[in-house]
């Protein structure tokens, strides 16, 4: 089902090659699970891990940048076949640039989703910026687009549906489960 966009925000879609995501409340609901020992554990979703898959086999790429470092990123990236993941970079913009060059790509091509102030140094540049639905306010206000699901729970796999949708390869992806 494709939701009621303007055509700016149709165009913005159009023009997309690849998918930036944060992680903490992105790819995770946020939460920071520790135990006795300081090992971090994090909680993807399996829906948001599919619709990856989907988008990277549609034609657009999708890359990490993420302010932490966590082995389980590098771990669930990896299975994912996200080949740019970007850890430890608290100052986004040097990983976003970088991003940029490696795939001969101008920011109006990139979409990037985010939940927090760390995130607003790309969205400002991306082409189509996107918050989760529990986003802080600050990031909202700077969205071309807001989910309907917050992060962690399937907000990534709304975008990537979104993504295909409006470029018109949802349906072809679709087609091979029925």
């Amino acid at each position: 089902m494709l939701l009621s966009l303007t055509e700016e925000q149709q165009n913005k879609i159009q023009a997309l090659k690849l998918l930036i995501l944060d992680v903490d409340g992105v790819l995770t609901d946020g939460r920071l699970f520790f135990d006795d020992h300081g090992k971090e554990y994090k909680c993807f979703h399996a829906r948001d891990g599919h619709g990856i898959k989907l988008l990277r086999e549609s034609g657009v790429e999708v890359a990490v940048i993420s302010g932490r470092k966590s082995n389980s990123v590098a771990i669930r990236m990896q299975s994912l076949g996200v080949m740019h993941v970007y850890q430890g970079h608290e100052n986004k913009r040097s990983a976003f640039a970088e991003i940029l060059r490696n795939l001969s790509l101008s920011p109006k091509q990139v979409a990037h989703v985010g939940d927090d102030v760390l995130d607003l140094s790309i969205m400002v540049q991306a082409g189509f910026a996107v918050a989760v639905a529990d986003a802080h306010f600050a990031v909202k206000q700077h969205a071309d687009w807001c989910t309907q699901t917050p992060g962690g729970l399937g907000a990534v796999r709304e975008v990537c549906d979104l993504i295909m949708q409006v470029q018109g390869t949802f349906d072809v992806m679709l087609q091979r489960y029925l």
